[in-house]
């Protein structure tokens, strides 16, 4: 059972390779030089978690002065993949990043993509995000029970908007389902390219509930706009009004993180300046007052951690999807 932290990014510990590199840079006498430009994709449509992750780091890189001129990209489609194939043909590409995560390790997978993490050179995990179950606020449903009970008596009558198939979002709710015995490949599940589709139709009463990070929600709950039923973190968490899922009788909980890769064929000294680049990203001040704005959690981790962090949960991923039944 994937219940109790199954994904779940570790504890941040400091990565040994990006260490290594930057004790050579320093012990060289040159510490970093400023990159003079960036580009950042964000494999899906405006709004979601993955471009506010991508304009989060914009910020933070150009405002600290790490970076002088920051590009954010959006390339949408299928779970990050039609992204992932353009961004793994740019091979050798030194000025490119593309943010990733626990939704296109399900993306990949379900969409029987022919690109894969594994043609991608791994730079660093940077957040991890609990999700939050909402509804409209004109809603008749005003608790996770509520929910539940008409998810039970009518699954098919529950409609639930969330990202790309095989996400994190549509994790979720396949646990939740397994949870609650309704059948996970019975769930009517409606994937959408980008938060700002989802919060659209959620706004619009188009749909039954929603499903993504609490930062795309957050402002619309805090707005009266929409009611947060429940939470994917163990514990309630601290400013935030939301009860868990556990606290419901659903014994699930579950967080999605998101990272950074580059594209393959860099050489060392490119692989070494973005590790560099995103270290002096995380450790600068406003990449932590964005961390706390956004209710994200630091789970930074990179260079060969990452890599190896990525394969398990490559794995842990595919479990999880075949058990739900996403996966074959």
């Amino acid at each position: 059972m994937f219940m109790q932290s199954k994904i779940r990014p570790k504890s941040r510990l400091p990565s040994i390779a990006a260490a290594a590199v930057i004790g050579s840079f320093l012990a060289a006498g040159s510490a970093w030089a400023q990159m003079d430009s960036l580009s950042i994709m964000a494999p899906a449509s405006p709004g979601g978690g993955w471009d506010g992750t991508a304009r989060a780091m914009q910020q933070a890189l150009q405002k600290e002065n790490i970076v002088k001129n920051v590009e954010v990209t959006n390339v949408p489609g299928a779970g990050g993949t039609i992204g992932l194939a353009q961004f793994a043909g740019s091979s050798g590409q030194g000025d490119e990043l593309m943010v990733s995560g626990l939704v296109m390790l399900g993306a990949i997978l379900t969409n029987k993509s022919p690109v894969s993490l594994e043609q991608t050179t791994p730079i660093a995990r940077l957040t991890g995000e609990y999700e939050v179950i909402v509804v409209p606020a004109a809603s008749e449903i005003q608790t996770l029970d509520d929910l539940v009970a008409k998810f039970k008596a009518d699954p098919r009558s529950v409609s639930w908007a969330g990202g790309s198939a095989g996400g994190t979002d549509h994790i979720l709710v396949g646990l939740i389902a397994e949870q609650v015995g309704v059948e996970p490949s019975g769930v009517n599940y409606i994937a959408f390219s980008g938060g700002g589709e989802a919060l659209a139709a959620l706004l619009a009463n188009d749909v039954t509930a929603g499903v993504s990070g609490l930062s795309e929600f957050a402002g619309q709950i805090a707005a009266g706009k929409l009611r947060g039923i429940a939470i994917s973190s163990p514990e309630r968490l601290e400013g935030v009004d939301v009860p868990t899922l556990i606290e419901g009788g659903v014994n699930v909980d579950l967080v999605n993180w998101r990272a950074v890769v580059a594209p393959p064929g860099l050489d060392d000294a490119e692989r070494q300046q973005l590790l560099t680049t995103v270290d002096a990203l995380a450790k600068s001040a406003t990449w932590q007052s964005l961390l706390k704005e956004r209710n994200w959690m630091d789970s930074y981790l990179a260079g060969d951690e990452f890599a190896a962090f990525l394969e398990e949960d490559r794995a842990r991923v595919e479990g999880v999807l075949k058990s739900i039944g996403l996966v074959q």
